[in-house]
């Protein structure tokens, strides 16, 4: 239990410490000026990609969509019950 909890206070103050430095002090020169960080992405700002589907046997029109049900399922496994989550797609 002590061994546990050692563990956990250790990552937590090494998960403290990497996030604590904020972006801008990375972007000091010696004398403690700011200076422009050219190494520096923020990572929100950036476009998502755009992803095309396609299907690999069937060829539908060129106005099918891709239709989708998902839902949750209950699986058993050795090490006990859990839910995960299924899905199926097809062409309309």
């Amino acid at each position: 239990m002590r061994l546990k909890a050692a563990s956990l206070g250790l990552f937590a103050a090494m998960l403290a410490g990497g996030f604590a430095m904020p972006a801008s002090a990375a972007c000091r020169d010696e004398a403690g000026r700011v200076v422009r960080c050219d190494n520096v992405r923020e990572f929100s700002a950036q476009a998502r990609p755009h992803i095309t589907v396609r299907p690999r046997r069937s060829f539908p029109g060129p106005n099918a969509k891709r239709y989708c049900r998902s839902w949750l399922a209950t699986e058993y496994r050795p090490s006990g019950t859990v839910i995960t989550p299924q899905m199926v797609c097809w062409w309309r």
